[in-house]
């Protein structure tokens, strides 16, 4: 079997949390959090994940980096701008686990990606992958250019046989508005064959709608396999196929819950980790349940190696 190459595409910062009466640093990003964790479950022999984003030449820069590559993440498409920085966020969490979070990314290396005398360079090897992730913060950050340039990229990938996946994590701040939200969606989606929808996403950007209708307009817009997660309660798979299943989650008692940080990101790597291997939704559902409940119970975006739960079902 050929190794699957897999880019995902999007932005890591500068994580700040407060634990107790001290601060604890580390890094993390939606994308970046699923490139871990899909790097730790999917065999080196049959899928190579490749990070795609922008840096500075700072300090924290070059510490992420050397992190990304002691995850076995390929970080030959990650560009360095000397005169740009990482983003910084900070995460505050109450006694439930939920978190809110405070941002400092304005004008963070990642947004510029695409606008670089590196960019046909990074282009031209992002079109011999296999698959690219990414998702709605990935869109975000790009200006309305450098959106347009993306869409109009990955419409001639999958035109070659590429595959794309999106995962639609939606943050009003990053957005003009959210007509402008919207109609990049709809643009996405027109070119995605797995979408992982959060369904409380969805709800902020296109109103409380029955599930059904969510289904209905994703499909329309062309999506081969959509993924809805629900939190607690079973994702729902549905695919133009026919295929409709549901799945429980894990069922993790209130007290063992310490950080939803990343749950998402990492079901979608689990998930996206065992359909990469031949697995029926089901099987990659629980594996994506079984890491985002392991997930949930340790502090920050990205959890010990150590205690990851096994990739076998």
């Amino acid at each position: 079997m050929d190794t699957l190459n897999i880019a995902i595409i999007g932005e890591c910062m500068v994580e700040l949390q407060r634990q107790h009466n001290d601060i604890r640093q580390g890094f993390g990003g939606d994308t970046l959090n699923t490139a871990v964790y899909l790097a730790r479950q999917l065999p080196r022999r049959q899928g190579k994940v490749h990070y795609v984003s922008a840096l500075g030449t700072d300090h924290f820069s070059q510490t992420m980096l050397d992190n990304w590559q002691q995850e076995n993440l390929d970080t030959t498409l990650v560009q360095r701008l000397a005169n740009k920085m990482p983003g910084l966020y900070f995460i505050d969490t109450d006694n439930h686990g939920e978190r809110s979070f405070s941002y400092w990314r304005s004008d963070a290396a990642a947004k510029y990606w695409l606008e670089t005398e590196q960019t046909e360079a990074v282009l031209a090897q992002l079109a011999q992958m296999d698959v690219i992730y990414l998702s709605g913060i990935s869109l975000a950050i790009l200006s309305p250019t450098s959106r347009a340039r993306l869409f109009t990229f990955l419409s001639t990938f999958r035109t070659r046989g590429g595959r794309v996946v999106f995962d639609n994590n939606y943050r009003p701040r990053l957005w003009q508005s959210r007509e402008e939200t919207q109609q990049s969606y709809q643009q996405i989606l027109t070119l995605t064959d797995i979408a992982f929808l959060t369904l409380d996403d969805e709800e902020a950007l296109w109103g409380n709608r029955p599930l059904e209708e969510v289904i209905e307009r994703t499909l329309t817009w062309g999506v081969d396999e959509i993924v809805i997660k629900r939190g607690s309660l079973p994702c729902v798979i549905v695919s133009k196929s026919g295929i409709r299943e549901e799945v429980p989650a894990q069922k993790i008692a209130a007290q063992d819950v310490v950080d939803t940080t990343a749950a998402g990101d990492s079901f979608s790597a689990g998930y996206l980790a065992r359909r990469l291997q031949h697995g029926s939704v089901t099987e990659s559902a629980i594996q994506g349940h079984r890491l985002a409940g392991t997930v949930i119970q340790h502090r920050g975006a990205i959890i010990p190696a150590d205690v990851m739960p096994s990739a076998s079902l």
